[in-house]
């Protein structure tokens, strides 16, 4: 039996304290806030979305994408899912979603705090870890309060994003002491800065739309779904999706804009567009190019893209030249926006980067520069898209290093 030191209890701390304590080993769990769980609260907009039906590893990201694969397994996944059934969660599946039954992320939390306490692991609440180094045979954690030993330490302590909830990236200075590389971690799954004089005017505004992100003028991903617009620049999921890349790419000082269809199930060009309203001028005589548009989207989003294209909102549309047309249309179907930043890390649901998945032992989370110390989480560098992604890898990867090494099937 093992003694182990599980720094952070969040998803994959707490899981992993689980697994090791089911494993018959000895279990601290160090924890700074003064409950476990607190970023649990918040995910699924309250309801915790914590696993999802499509686990195509394309949403999964990383600088060392290959080895994702070697995580991401058909076999791993089951262990997940047959986890949240030992400890009492019932899904409630929707389009390949999972929530708990009672729609609650209180009950997650819960039911993982309750499973950890009957099993015996020693959960330390308000306990900040300062240091960390190896000793003999193991490692020696310190805390203001105690100085802990252990066989083993699993790492959990999640990474700068959404520190009101208590993730601590400052633990990576640590690390990198010890030895490990860091990837620079930069905010993802957050909101995107733009700049220009309309962004007040359609700021509140929601639309349902297509969205290309390009860097240095070549495309490389595509989103759709609800944007909305800000006062500084776009947020909603599809905006997020795109968001770790667009910092990494700003931060390797590449341009970064993206390209918005704002009524992509009517016109997918110009030429489409052209025809629409073409169309509509027909049907709705008298009306102006603004009153054309009012039934199709929001008022302020439909003067403010034609204020842009430099048209009268009161012209109408066969008054318009060809060349006003193809401007007019490209607002609306080829909308393109210079993005200048992302939002910080308070705002992100989680990071890019950390330690790079190359210093790992990817079936057990051990890692290859320090023997019995385990890293799970968002300290690695691994993040997902929105949809219970982020939380699977979390919850996996927990239950890979709670095993510290040993075979398990």
């Amino acid at each position: 039996m093992s003694k182990v030191v599980v720094i952070g209890g969040g998803a994959s701390g707490l899981v992993s304290a689980i697994i090791a304590c089911r494993n018959k080993h000895e279990v601290i769990l160090l924890e700074r806030n003064s409950i476990c769980g607190k970023k649990i609260l918040v995910t699924g907009n309250g309801r915790c979305n914590y696993f999802n039906t499509d686990q195509d590893v394309k949403h999964y990201h990383s600088m060392n994408e290959e080895i994702i694969n070697q995580v991401i397994t058909n076999k791993n996944l089951e262990k997940v899912l047959s986890f949240f059934e030992s400890i009492g969660i019932i899904p409630k599946i929707k389009d390949g979603y999972y929530y708990p039954f009672s729609n609650q992320a209180v009950s997650i939390q819960n039911a993982l705090i309750k499973e950890a306490k009957l099993l015996g692991v020693n959960i330390q609440n308000n306990m900040y870890v300062e240091d960390v180094w190896p000793c003999h045979n193991g490692y020696e954690v310190k805390t203001s309060e105690y100085i802990y030993e252990a066989d083993c330490v699993i790492v959990a302590t999640g990474s700068y994003a959404a520190s009101k909830t208590g993730s601590d990236g400052n633990f990576y200075s640590l690390l990198e002491r010890m030895g490990h590389s860091i990837i620079k971690p930069l905010p993802a799954l957050v909101q995107l800065n733009a700049k220009g004089n309309f962004l007040k005017d359609w700021s509140g505004v929601r639309a349902d739309v297509e969205i290309k992100l390009l860097e240095d003028n070549t495309t490389i991903r595509e989103e759709s779904g609800e944007i909305l617009l800000t006062n500084y620049g776009i947020s909603g999921i599809c905006v997020m999706q795109l968001s770790g890349m667009v910092a990494r790419g700003l931060d390797l000082e590449k341009r970064e804009e993206v390209v918005i269809n704002f009524i992509p199930s009517l016109a997918k060009s110009r030429v489409e567009f052209i025809h629409l309203m073409d169309e509509r001028s027909k049907l709705l005589r008298g009306r102006n190019v603004s009153e054309l548009l009012d039934s199709i989207l929001n008022y302020k989003l439909v003067n403010t893209l034609i204020k842009n294209a430099g048209i009268a909102i009161s012209k109408k549309w066969e008054q318009l030249s060809e060349r006003d047309r193809s401007v007019l249309a490209s607002q609306f179907v080829e909308f393109r926006l210079n993005i200048i930043s992302t939002n910080s890390f308070s705002n992100a649901q989680v990071a890019s980067g950390g330690i790079p998945l190359t210093e790992i032992n990817p079936l057990t989370m051990e890692s290859k520069i320090r023997k019995n110390l385990y890293l799970v989480g968002e300290v690695l560098d691994i993040y997902g898209d929105c949809g219970g992604y982020n939380l699977t890898f979390a919850w996996l990867s927990g239950l890979l290093a709670g095993t510290l090494g040993e075979k398990n099937d």
